[in-house]
């Protein structure tokens, strides 16, 4: 098995080669770098990288296979307090390597495809995607870290009756159950 590691993952690899090979990468993404990663958070600082390690192998049934870890920082908005939110964003994912949408039918349900060129992948492209998928769709601080969370409780009653303890409400289609019963 071949390992590589380096302080930069490589833009764009030989997926084909590196499954056959069965080998390993390691390495940083600068979030920079990632333009629509960049208009889905609020910010990306100038440090911000993405720790990624992928593993290109050969399965059973002779798919190049390639399955990843990620794990990136990113600073959302939060949907209660509409507030920052610092969060980490990681992912675990096993991807099918494809090079046709007829190829990537055949994959069986639990691979996702992956379409790359015959001989190049772009592994920035994917991370990207792969972090896009991770994005929480209602970001929210823990209710207890929340700057929202006092003016919550201030607008929650205090001491409000049971459930059983509640006067039963008229149901406001009762005048139509009564329209039916005169008819009859």
């Amino acid at each position: 098995m071949s390992k590589a590691s380096c302080a930069g993952l490589p833009k764009s690899v030989d997926p084909y080669k590196l499954a056959e090979q069965n080998s390993t990468l390691e390495g940083e993404i600068p979030l920079s770098a990632l333009s629509r990663f960049r208009e889905a958070v609020l910010e990306v600082g100038e440090a911000a990288v993405c720790s990624v390690k992928l593993s290109f192998y050969m399965d059973g049934e002779r798919r190049r296979i390639v399955s990843g870890e990620l794990e990136a920082p990113a600073t959302l908005e939060c949907q209660r307090c509409m507030g920052h939110m610092q969060t980490t964003l990681t992912s675990r994912f096993t991807l099918g390597l494809v090079t046709s949408d007829e190829q990537a039918q055949r994959l069986p349900k639990d691979l996702e495809p992956f379409l790359t060129d015959d001989f190049s992948a772009d592994l920035w492209s994917m991370v990207e995607d792969e972090l896009l998928l991770v994005l929480p769709p209602f970001p929210l601080h823990e209710r207890a870290e929340c700057p929202a969370d006092e003016d919550l409780e201030a607008l929650e009653p205090k001491g409000a009756p049971e459930q059983g303890d509640a006067p039963a409400k008229e149901n406001p289609f009762s005048v139509l159950a009564d329209l039916k019963k005169t008819k009859h």
